[in-house]
């Protein structure tokens, strides 16, 4: 309400006190520079700064902040920060709440014009925290609001949509229309990129009605361009080319430029309509527009790629989504966190996708594989240290059959793709490659079939249909190329991460040959030794020379920390199995009271060959690295008894093997080229050879006697897979409950 904020002030005399006026003088500028009337606002800040510079006054960081308001008006980042820091510094100085926290949520706004998302995430962070403590409501909400701007713009959908309609209800609870229909807006973009078109559309139409009342041209233009672009995505292209003409002559008055998000929309839009010259235009403008955000010029070259490839230009298509995959690791370098590093792949995942589709239909399949896995590798390279430099390690570099020679192995690699699938079966004599269904349709099957495992249904018996289609889609095109007695490494892809391939079903070879509709069937888990692995790139490196004793380091059965993880009287027996395997001089136990996180910690784990957690666990869906094994508290603070995957990443360690057997050992969240992350992907970026993680919670009855199993098995010379196949064996072929796979499926072999 910036003319009434200047009709009030206009009638307030405080040139008697210089306080007082130069706080005024600072609130005259903001709202003139939120008017657009530049030269005004100039004036009123030169006033308020001479006043400061003669005068050390409590309103002089708000002097600093109107110039930075000033400054970000006119593109002017790089100083914008620098005034902000000094309000920032002020703030501390003054003890003045609201100035640190309106100044923080500005420098995390700053952050995001830059592209600098994980930064913009711990100043928005820290904006939010400060703004909740204090009572200041507006702050909050915008802190929220710009906390899931950085979210999205990383590729972060379910964490942005959190923040956005936290902020949405703030907004509309307070009665702040446009602000509502800011973060309607935002919810819509995440709406959209998720599919679910109809929900997109609805906050896109609702942003649009409050921007007409508001009679606000800015926020109307906005709203028109969404509903142009999501009209374009829908495929209604008369509405689409209604709302642009619309909104067009909007953005050009005056002499003005269609923004980088119309100008995409007009691209998009001009390519649907077979307007190829004028789409190709339009789309090169956003890609070679220094100030369009990284996102929009990663749409634009995937655009530009596949306009490409539908005129049949091959070449070009192919150089376009090399120059797209090039600015998109551009982007990703500039990370520094594993926390933003990981959502941020989903940038890059329809370009992958679509550059492996292109190569496959020139018979370039092994080209298709190489980029497969340069897609996932990233990020775990990083974490296990791999020396790559500054470019990632181009699988082109890598042999796929050495590889499967050197693991002793036969590889299964899949690529799960919008409208094909693949998998490449290698061997140390071959390469083949195979046509899958396309992703969704795997996904939705690998989740049923998920569900009925964990209902405690027994799929061999009832002739589970998810169980058969996933086995004949995934391994059956393949089988023949599996070598007899050799493990089998799947390299898995996306939703296939929540899928243990040991409880596939396996129909018996004579009765399918005779066409029998009531064949017996069989767990994979009887035909092979099956682990995974997170990519190509980092199999089968060769194991550091580490020169160390079979030692065990061994934590558990801790002190029951609160009420939501009891005590379970079995860990204690768990713990007693594990040690009989082990002499005394080998193990290092902390039970009880002692098994703290800092007992691990402090205890040098890299010394350790093998290491054990007998514990609960939690597995954080929003920020993996919260993800924890629970132990017991080291101190009165109040996370004090998690040993949080964060702090395990920090300490580096040589282990063979790590066991977590607890239940979500290894994850609930999905990231690009990642697959789940959680306790076995931090213990694998520590430097473990290889980790057995729960896919789900486990029975604290079941559990003892499958882990006393699999280390006998271990004492007696099996190496850690295949005795765990064997563990898994002795369960499956019990006579008790244990036999049904939600018992013996949940651990996973994790290995690198």
């Amino acid at each position: 309400m910036y003319d009434s904020a200047l009709d009030l002030l206009s009638s307030y005399n405080a040139s008697t006190n210089q306080e007082n006026t130069a706080q005024k003088l600072a609130i005259e500028s903001i709202a003139l520079t939120r008017q657009e009337k530049l030269p005004l606002a100039s004036q009123r800040l030169t006033r308020a700064e001479s006043i400061c510079s003669n005068n050390h006054l409590a309103s002089c960081g708000d002097v600093d902040t109107a110039r930075a308001i000033f400054e970000i008006k006119q593109g002017q980042l790089d100083e914008a920060k620098q005034s902000l820091l000094r309000a920032l510094a002020f703030s501390h100085v003054h003890h003045s709440a609201w100035l640190e926290a309106s100044t923080t949520v500005n420098l995390g706004f700053i952050a995001l014009q830059v592209d600098h998302f994980d930064e913009a995430v711990d100043w928005s962070r820290s904006a939010y925290r400060e703004a909740a403590a204090a009572g200041f409501e507006y702050l909050a909400q915008v802190a929220a609001g710009n906390l899931g701007w950085a979210y999205y713009q990383l590729g972060d959908d379910e964490r942005a949509l959190e923040q956005f309609q936290l902020a949405e209800q703030s907004a509309s609870q307070s009665g702040s229309m446009r602000y509502e229909l800011k973060w309607l807006s935002d919810a819509g973009y995440v709406y959209r990129d998720s599919g679910d078109l109809p929900r997109a559309m609805e906050c896109y139409r609702k942003a649009f009605s409050l921007a007409q009342q508001l009679d606000s041209k800015e926020d109307i233009e906005n709203a028109l361009e969404d509903l142009a672009y999501l009209s374009v995505v829908k495929g209604d292209l008369k509405a689409a080319t209604d709302y642009f003409d619309q909104v067009a002559p909007m953005e050009t008055a005056g002499g003005g430029k269609l923004s980088p998000n119309l100008m995409l929309t007009k691209g998009k839009l001009a390519a649907a309509l077979h307007q190829d010259a004028e789409a190709e235009s339009d789309l090169r403008s956003v890609w070679n527009n220094p100030d369009s955000l990284t996102t929009l010029r990663l749409v634009a070259g995937s655009e530009l790629s596949t306009l490409y490839e539908s005129q049949q230009h091959a070449g070009a298509a192919e150089q376009m989504y090399k120059s797209t995959l090039a600015a998109y690791e551009s982007a990703r370098t500039t990370l520094r966190k594993e926390e933003t590093q990981l959502p941020f792949g989903a940038n890059a995942t329809q370009v992958y996708d679509d550059y492996i589709h292109l190569l496959v239909g020139e018979g370039r399949s092994g080209e298709a594989l190489a980029i497969a896995d340069e897609s996932r590798a990233r990020t775990l390279e990083q974490g296990l240290g791999a020396d790559t430099g500054k470019r990632p390690l181009r699988a082109t570099a890598i042999d796929p059959r050495r590889k499967a020679q050197v693991s002793g192995s036969t590889l299964l690699f899949y690529w799960l793709g919008e409208r094909q699938s693949y998998l490449w079966a290698i061997t140390p004599a071959q390469i083949k490659m195979f046509p899958l269904p396309p992703g969704q349709q795997i996904a939705a099957r690998v989740q049923s079939y998920r569900n009925a495992i964990l209902n405690l249904q027994d799929p061999r018996n009832e002739r589970n249909q998810d169980g058969l289609w996933l086995y004949n889609a995934l391994v059956a095109p393949a089988r023949a190329l599996i070598q007899p007695r050799k493990p089998v490494v799947i390299l898995d892809d996306g939703p296939l991460s929540e899928l243990n391939f040991d409880t596939l079903l396996v129909p018996d070879s004579e009765a399918v040959k005779n066409n029998d509709s009531d064949a017996t069937t069989h767990y994979l888990l009887e035909d092979f030794v099956l682990v995974s692995a997170p990519s190509l790139a980092m199999l089968g490196q060769p194991e550091k020379v580490r020169n160390l004793e079979a030692k065990m380091l061994l934590l558990g059965n801790p002190v029951s920390p609160s009420q939501d993880f009891p005590t379970l009287p079995l860990l204690g027996y768990e713990m007693t199995k594990i040690e009989s395997h082990f002499s005394r001089n080998q193990l290092t136990v902390f039970a009880g009271s002692q098994a703290t996180p800092a007992a691990y910690l402090t205890s040098h784990p890299s010394q350790y060959s093998y290491i054990d957690f007998v514990s609960h666990a939690t597995a954080s869906s929003n920020d993996p690295l919260e993800s924890a094994i629970i132990l017991s508290r080291a101190s009165a603070g109040e996370n004090s008894f998690k040993l949080y995957a964060r702090d395990i990443i920090k300490m580096r360690i040589n282990a063979q093997l790590v066991t977590i057997s607890a239940c979500y050992g290894t994850g609930t969240r999905l990231y690009a080229g990642e697959g789940l992350v959680g306790l076995s992907w931090a213990f694998l970026h520590a430097g473990a050879q290889r980790v057995i993680g729960a896919m789900w919670e486990v029975s604290d009855i079941s559990t003892p006697r499958l882990m006393d199993s699999f280390y006998g098995h271990l004492a007696n010379g099996d190496s850690p897979a295949a005795s765990l196949r064997f563990a898994k064996l002795e369960s499956l072929h019990s006579s008790s409950r244990f036999s049904l796979p939600f018992y013996w499926a949940a651990f996973q072999m994790y290995d690198r």
